[in-house]
């Protein structure tokens, strides 16, 4: 493999030098998902770097972290566990890989092609949630952790790919247990995004984008409350489950 690099006004790429178109074409992805992301976590980043890996055993060497997150992670979702972000870095297979990696499923592939937004967006909101850039740097893995939720379902959802996740989470809701509210670190990368879809519906994109920038005093639960207008928690948490089956259920 012979790296080389490429650039847009606000990335930079290393890949393999057979692969520089695309390279280009996934700089011309992120800049459009930058500039969508402004809009609701209106501190950018610029200067990140993206590495396109050829292989998952050139992913996982880079970041060795990524076999945690995997044996973490619900088996419906561990297939779009497709990169790894950092403050300068993303990392993220070649969509060459990513298309081999797809089910026949509807929506996977959609899904696979957006994981270096996905990325992006989870970076992006790391920067621009207030609460975290305040803590130390040693404690931000543990809230990331609790917020996990609401990082992850934040990214995923505002870079478009929770609205293909219908049939992953039918298989979800198939093979695992009834998932909590909110849902837990093991669920987060595919039913995150859904509680962040059923706040948007319901109170509008930037009460989502809002959420995501701030960590409620009162945990998760005040978060979830606040987030829906101050209803009960039984309540929201039943539109939720309803919200759920309603997707999984969806042609």
């Amino acid at each position: 493999m012979r790296w080389t690099a490429s650039a847009s006004p606000s990335f930079l790429a290393r890949h393999d030098a057979a692969r520089t178109d695309e390279a280009t074409t996934l700089l011309q992805a992120l800049e459009l998902a930058r500039e969508r992301l402004t809009a609701y976590f209106p501190r950018p980043l610029d200067g990140l770097t993206v590495v396109i890996h050829d292989s998952p055993s050139s992913l996982w060497l880079a970041r060795p972290q990524m076999a945690l997150g995997w044996a973490a992670t619900a088996p419906a979702a561990r297939r779009y566990l497709a990169g790894c972000g950092g403050r300068s870095e993303l990392h993220v297979l070649s969509s060459q890989v990513l298309v081999r990696r797809a089910s026949a499923v509807p929506g996977s592939r959609e899904m696979l092609a957006l994981a270096a937004p996905v990325l992006y967006a989870r970076v992006a909101i790391l920067a621009n949630n207030s609460d975290l850039q305040r803590v130390l740097r040693v404690a931000r893995p543990a809230l990331v952790l609790r917020w996990a939720w609401l990082i992850e379902g934040a990214a995923r959802w505002f870079a478009g790919q929770t609205e293909h996740a219908r049939p992953a989470i039918a298989r979800r809701l198939r093979e695992g247990g009834r998932p909590s509210f909110p849902p837990s670190v093991r669920d987060a990368p595919l039913l995150g995004g859904t509680v962040i879809d059923l706040i948007a519906r319901e109170q509008g994109p930037l009460a989502a984008a809002s959420l995501a920038r701030r960590l409620h005093p009162g945990g998760p639960l005040g978060a979830l409350s606040r987030a829906f207008g101050g209803r009960p928690l039984v309540h929201s948490e039943g539109a939720w489950r309803t919200h759920l089956a309603r997707l999984a259920s969806a042609p």
